[in-house]
């Protein structure tokens, strides 16, 4: 495969964006930065989280590749204070088995993330994933939109007094829109669009994710950060409901 087709499969077409890249190894941080340069994009870096929150704030990248473990600053507190203010998108890079540290990051809102150690490749299209699905764009590895009305151009769901915009990749509860990451968002859609249907983790993690295996747990702990920000009683969801011994299911209010 030469390098334009490399890049147009990686990139799916799309425009170049910036990605920040942190982590403390500037042998990672060089790799990363040659393969999403490959990809189009445009590449900024940082080796502590200090820096990286000042880069977040200045230079306004698109998406973070962010490495846990930094000096200084930690990873997990660099990601919960971009997630304070903003739903800029955060792929997160774990050691094999900081298990714990990786459902942390994920509690505080990032996106995905990669285990180290990685397929570069692997991270670029992760990325692009996360990015294609920041710009709004159902894609084939994005939530399927299956019971859409594609012929009317339906973009828009209601349950009750919960509005989800899929065009604007908006939602809103009772008039006040909610912060929801992008994977959230991701989430949310697809079960409303498939009320009813009982989903195992493993089923969610490839039609929403797109991923062929990975940690169930990170579906465990997106299905709790939603029910905070959906459900009147997040111990006692109406909405999103667990089924045991299976997964989820969506059960509609209106």
């Amino acid at each position: 495969m030469d390098e334009r087709t490399d890049r147009e499969a990686v990139t799916g077409g799309a425009s170049p964006r910036r990605v920040l890249v942190v982590d403390d190894d500037v042998m990672v941080r060089d790799v990363v930065r040659r393969y999403l340069e490959r990809s189009g994009h445009e590449v900024i870096m940082a080796g502590d989280g200090e820096t990286a929150l000042a880069m977040v704030n200045e230079r306004h990248p698109d998406l973070v590749v962010l490495d846990l473990m930094l000096p200084g600053i930690g990873g997990i507190e660099v990601c919960a204070r971009i997630r304070r203010s903003s739903a800029l998108p955060v792929l997160m890079l774990t050691a094999l088995g900081e298990e714990d540290d990786r459902i942390l990051g994920l509690e505080v809102g990032a996106d995905d993330y990669v285990t180290k150690p990685f397929s570069p490749r692997e991270l670029a299209l992760r990325v692009q994933s996360i990015l294609r699905r920041s710009d709004g764009r159902v894609t084939a590895d994005g939530p399927a939109p299956d019971g859409l009305d594609g012929a009317s151009g339906q973009r828009q769901l209601a349950d009750a007094d919960l509005m989800i915009d899929l065009a604007a990749r908006r939602a809103t509860l009772g008039g006040r829109e909610l912060a929801l990451t992008i994977r959230e968002f991701d989430l949310l859609s697809f079960l409303i669009v498939h009320p009813g249907t009982a989903f195992t983790r493993t089923q969610l993690l490839e039609r929403v994710w797109g991923w062929d295996f990975g940690d169930q747990s990170t579906v465990t702990v997106h299905v709790r950060r939603l029910r905070e920000k959906i459900e009147a009683l997040p111990t006692q969801p109406r909405r999103i409901v667990t089924v045991w011994g299976v997964g989820y299911r969506y059960d509609r209010q209106g």
